[in-house]
């Protein structure tokens, strides 16, 4: 397999499931299906690929090892039969590569390890070195003492997250399948297989992931998908195929460079079968000339499912904060804040004109859910009621009074007008118009400004409000912080503070459920 000449070098990751390790009921390794991917990644490293491998698999072999015929049901057990297989498991590794004398390296991680930002980095930097000095990182959960593959269920969030810290060019997932199908097609026989998908969300409603997976590995097709979300948004195409023939992947890595280059035409279009009719999951190809199809090579597709990568990926930090970081709390926002942090331009910063609360206790840069709310079933009052009790701020005035209703274009200006940065050139929505006669009361407070401004104690936001989590970001202040200068302007923030480490309450938010 001799390397194609002008071919690119990619980095890759191959994430190999338990199923595809050790058998399910006798939980004998599966020499012919390990020996056959070892001899894959050694040929892509050949061709100039930098490979990544990550391994699920430590507590079957520790069945085996212990001629335990099920997996033991506390936690304490899954953690012990780890540790008695992780070793084997990375020594028969060590083994099948060295016959090819292919060095291998064991990186263990947690959650933990990833959720720090100097570990993360240090983590980063490490497979960095690895793959300059030719080597295989082969990762794992260290299931000894984290909890996450176990409560997960799979290294595939695992080999998601692993693919973005390096920023892979391909993240394969092998498992007992050769795709994703609309239904279980061990069961079905009228499942069909989905070739490509361009949104997640948009194929979910089209497949059933509810009863794929083994008795040994505990994910699934559903952890699949999560694995894609993860590192589509990062920017990696990720492929989910068949581990029984892991040579597959390069003639997919073949097939789609081609694709990309437009120098050989798919086997379906030069034969002239007909497509399917465009979907969310299969866009239609372009029309091509006959003649100039004629006297392309025919390449067939090698049968896997491709997630095609975000045209717009995250950058690390956010990619980092959106799926590493375990959140201590959430911060509250309005619909025009949601609306502003959308858009790629608002560079995920929010003001704290955009806050309407906060929940849970966190610290100055802990990670945050970004949640907005939703009117609670069977509560009484109303979502307008609630509004009008906030007073939000521009331009350093009151956009309403208490009780005093908001109509029109200042009913939005008070939700929307929250998250605006003065940077992005977006206008300021109309305001409303101040009660003339509002006389201030125990529940206002007078803030230290060269003209007096009444602002009214917000009513307890969580009383009628169900929220839901649209993102996730790193808190510049502590909770209690954020909820002392929620809804004014960022000028505020030293007055009440007694400080201003930054004019952003919180900071590189990534959205994930747009408007």
């Amino acid at each position: 397999m001799a390397r194609a000449r002008h071919a690119p070098s990619n980095t890759i990751v191959i994430k190999l499931g338990t199923s595809s390790i050790v058998d399910e009921k006798t939980h004998q390794p599966l020499l012919s299906t390990l020996s056959a991917v070892v001899e894959t990644v050694v040929h892509l490293r050949a061709q100039g690929h930098k490979v990544v491998l990550v391994s699920s698999g430590a507590i079957g072999v520790g069945l085996r090892r212990m001629n335990m015929p099920h997996r033991p049901k506390s936690l304490s057990g899954k953690q012990a039969l780890a540790a008695i297989g992780q070793g084997r498991l990375i020594a028969l590794w060590d083994e099948l590569f060295g016959h090819l004398e292919q060095p291998i390296a064991q990186v263990l991680l947690t959650r933990g390890d990833i959720s720090d930002r100097t570990r993360y980095l240090n983590a980063v930097n490490t497979f960095k070195e690895l793959l300059s000095m030719g080597v295989v990182p082969i990762v794992n959960e260290n299931d000894t003492v984290s909890v996450s593959e176990i409560k997960f269920g799979d290294n595939d969030t695992l080999s998601a997250i692993t693919s973005s810290m390096i920023h892979a060019d391909y993240l394969f997932l092998l498992t007992d399948v050769d795709g994703l199908y609309t239904s279980n097609p061990r069961k079905d026989p009228d499942a069909k297989q989905i070739e490509v998908v361009s949104s997640i969300a948009a194929i979910r409603s089209q497949v059933s992931t509810a009863t794929l997976g083994s008795s040994l590995g505990t994910g699934g097709m559903e952890t699949k998908l999560i694995a894609a979300e993860i590192a589509t948004a990062a920017g990696v195409t990720t492929i989910i195929i068949s581990s029984k023939d892991p040579k597959n992947i390069f003639k997919i890595i073949e097939y789609n460079n081609a694709l990309k280059s437009g120098t050989s035409t798919p086997a379906e279009l030069a034969s002239g079968r007909s497509s399917p009719a465009p979907s969310a999951s299969q866009p239609s190809p372009a029309p091509a000339d006959s003649t100039a199809i004629a006297t392309l090579p025919v390449m067939p597709r090698p049968p896997h499912t491709l997630f095609r990568p975000s045209p717009t990926p995250l950058r690390d930090l956010k990619s980092w904060t959106s799926h590493t970081l375990f959140p201590s709390g959430s911060v509250i926002i309005d619909s025009g804040a949601h609306q502003v942090l959308s858009h790629r331009e608002s560079g995920g910063r929010l003001l704290p004109a955009g806050v309407l609360g906060v929940r849970g206790a966190f610290a100055s840069g802990q990670a945050v859910r970004i949640v907005i709310r939703r009117h609670a079933p069977g509560s009484t009052t109303l979502p307008e009621e609630q509004e009008c009790r906030r007073i939000a701020y521009a331009d350093g005035l009151a956009t309403s009074a208490p009780n005093t209703p908001i109509l029109g274009a200042a009913a939005s200006a008070s939700s929307s007008i929250s998250s605006l940065d003065p940077e992005l050139g977006i206008p300021t929505p109309p305001l409303s118009t101040v009660d003339e006669e509002m006389t201030p009361s125990a529940s206002l407070r007078l803030l230290p400004e060269e003209e007096p401004t009444l602002l009214e104690k917000p009513a307890d936001e969580t009383e009628a409000w169900e929220v839901e989590e649209v993102g996730r970001g790193l808190a510049n202040y502590n909770s209690a912080q954020i909820a002392r200068v929620k809804g004014l302007k960022s000028s505020y923030i030293p007055q009440l503070l007694g400080y201003a480490d930054s004019e952003y309450v919180v900071e590189n938010i990534t959205v994930r459920v747009p408007p």
